[in-house]
């Protein structure tokens, strides 16, 4: 599948990969509903995650290296360096799909984010190009980089994030001629834009609760085995045990539902049966697909909201943030649907990126040599090992994801009764997944 075919389909490029078997889709589903039966019926019956207290400490020489000054600078710089040199490219480069910008957005950033947090924990809060810009702007000003002209609403939250990743996701399913260069230059704009201003209104907090990246890259962060006990500690803990940390706050189902929602809608968008029909219809694609995106993400919020909080009357439960409370659990599911959607994209346009990266203004100028002169496209002979992964990631997903419900549950519910609390939630996830499973089927 050549590019400027698939280009119509995402920002950058549609998922490659051939629809998975049938059986393997039934198959996939069919163990996602027995594990979470078994996981109901034979798990533990008291919490046995500590969250953010909880992990072994690393050697004190990695800690140190890691909390040095010396050692973050040049994680920021790095960063920042990297945005720049991008940077060039959205700004003289040519408008044609040669320009390393469209992979650079569509691939190394927003698919890229996942590994990098997976791996190395939440290292985009140092790499950060715009937190680092505000950092320098508050040394040049010789003010705190906390320090902002206002106080940031509690009742604020991740909602800013939220309507951020919903906007980017638009821009990369929807919007029309999303791969041309003033269209994008017009969204990074915008961005950097509300990015710092609400940095200089609110301080640095405002990278932690409005910059979508960031959130995004956190939240993943969260399934890594890297973290921060609460004593400071660098320690490697379970990554269940990790993701138990996260604390509920205004606007965090908003935001996983978000990210479930559109990444359900990526799937669905490139199917044979929306295609036809929404080209059968009067009304452009633009609206058609607005329309579907915010759909998939309401169901989300809606099943998932009403899921939480049928538990907690089934399980006599007398807390009122229980959406909140669980919404943890929607970030394993969320991973196993980009892993399933993106892999073989990720693997085949990231090399595309970093080949046209080497001529940033897209004019025969290979700076770097000629080194990269074709992508190996290796992986698209084994079509089943590919179904295989897709079908794992999202159960697995799933898995994780039940665990960590069944976890919470047994933490907060009456023990008589928590059991029939889990019931709703665990259909709401059997039906994320098996959807999961259906969109990969029908691609």
């Amino acid at each position: 599948m050549s590019l400027p075919l698939i280009l119509p389909l995402h920002g950058i490029g549609g998922r490659q990969d051939l629809p998975i078997p049938f059986g393997l889709a039934v198959g996939g589903a069919s163990v996602a509903v027995a594990v979470s039966f078994v996981v109901l019926g034979l798990a533990w019956r008291s919490p046995k995650y500590r969250g953010n207290a909880s992990g072994k400490p690393l050697p004190a020489a990695i800690t140190r290296t890691v909390d040095a000054g010396w050692f973050r600078w040049v994680v920021r710089l790095a960063g920042l360096a990297i945005f720049l040199y991008a940077m060039v490219s959205l700004m003289f480069g040519v408008d044609r799909l040669t320009n390393p910008i469209f992979g650079f957005v569509y691939i190394l950033v927003w698919v890229g984010l996942v590994p990098i947090s997976i791996v190395l924990g939440p290292v985009w809060r140092t790499l950060n190009p715009l937190r680092t810009i505000h950092l320098l702007l508050s040394k040049l000003l010789r003010q705190p980089p906390s320090k902002g002209l206002l106080e940031l609403p509690r009742w604020v939250g991740l909602w800013p994030a939220a309507l951020g990743i919903f906007a980017f996701t638009w821009l990369e399913l929807v919007a029309p001629d999303r791969a041309t260069i003033p269209v994008l230059q017009a969204w990074i704009a915008l961005y950097v834009v509300i990015t710092m201003f609400g940095a200089i209104l609110f301080g640095d907090k405002w990278f932690a609760q409005g910059d979508p990246f960031e959130v995004y890259a956190s939240l993943m962060a969260r399934l890594s085995p890297w973290g921060r006990r609460t004593d400071g500690a660098l320690v490697v803990r379970r990554p269940l045990e990790n993701l138990d940390g996260l604390k509920p706050q205004p606007g965090l189902v908003g935001m996983v539902a978000a990210l479930l929602g559109s990444t359900a809608y990526d799937g669905f968008s490139n199917s044979s049966t929306w295609i036809g029909w929404a080209q059968n219809q009067n009304v452009s694609m633009t609206w058609l697909g607005t329309g579907a995106l915010i759909v998939f993400i309401l169901v989300v919020l809606v099943t998932y909201s009403g899921a939480t909080v049928l538990a907690g009357r089934l399980s006599d439960s007398s807390r009122t943030a229980l959406p909140g409370l669980f919404a943890h659990s929607v970030v394993p599911i969320a991973f196993g649907y980009v892993v399933a959607h993106y892999l073989t994209l990720f693997i085949l346009e990231g090399q595309r990126t970093l080949i046209y990266l080497s001529d940033p203004l897209s004019n025969g100028a290979n700076i770097f040599g000629t080194g990269l002169l074709a992508v190996n496209t290796d992986i698209t002979n084994h079509s089943t090992l590919i179904a295989v992964i897709q079908v794992l990631a999202v159960v697995c997903g799933h898995l994780l994801g039940v665990t960590s419900a069944h976890d919470r549950a047994v933490a907060l519910f009456p023990r008589a009764k928590a059991l029939a609390g889990q019931l709703p939630l665990l259909v709401v996830m059997v039906g994320y997944t098996c959807a999961g499973l259906l969109l990969l089927f029908s691609a």
